[in-house]
């Protein structure tokens, strides 16, 4: 039996976004059962030359929404990194996942092979499908949605393995 490009991206995308919209509402429960602001929370780090937690949240957002428009071989929605506010990075959450969504099994079925050039600061970055899905998108996602688990974790969110995976 052989697994879709569809099925190998999409729903992983909107599973570990929605897992991390989950935890994120345990981060803000905890901060105000303790009496401080929740919003300071998108501020944290895990160590000062790391990104905060926003920067996480908005990076995995970006990767699921580049990751399917790219697979689907369509331009990139952009979303500017504008959040201050757990309520603005849980709609920022939403908006990603809406959009991963909108994308049809028809459009990225078949990307295995399909040339994906990935626009950075240090230049392109050419890539097919396949490799794009598994050797990038994949990775980026998980690293930003644990990063960003991790800093929940740190601020005392009593959160665990099963929170990161989500329900089955």
């Amino acid at each position: 039996m052989t697994i879709s490009m569809y099925q190998a991206s999409v729903p992983v995308f909107v599973r570990a976004l929605t897992n991390l919209s989950e935890v994120l509402k345990k981060g803000e429960a905890h901060a105000k059962e303790k009496g401080a602001d929740p919003d300071n929370l998108l501020q944290q780090r895990l160590i000062f030359d790391m990104l905060p937690l926003i920067k996480q949240i908005q990076i995995a957002c970006d990767t699921v929404a580049r990751g399917a428009a790219r697979l689907a071989g369509v331009e990139p929605q952009s979303f500017p990194d504008n959040e201050t506010t757990l309520a603005q990075a849980q709609d920022r959450i939403a908006r990603a996942i809406a959009y991963a969504k909108s994308f049809k099994p028809e459009q990225i079925d078949g990307s295995e092979n399909r040339k994906v050039v990935m626009k950075t600061r240090h230049g392109d970055v050419d890539f097919v499908g396949l490799a794009y899905l598994t050797e990038y998108s994949l990775p980026n996602l998980f690293f930003h949605c644990t990063t960003a688990y991790d800093i929940l974790r740190v601020a005392g969110t009593q959160i665990g393995k099963k929170d990161f995976l989500g329900d089955r």
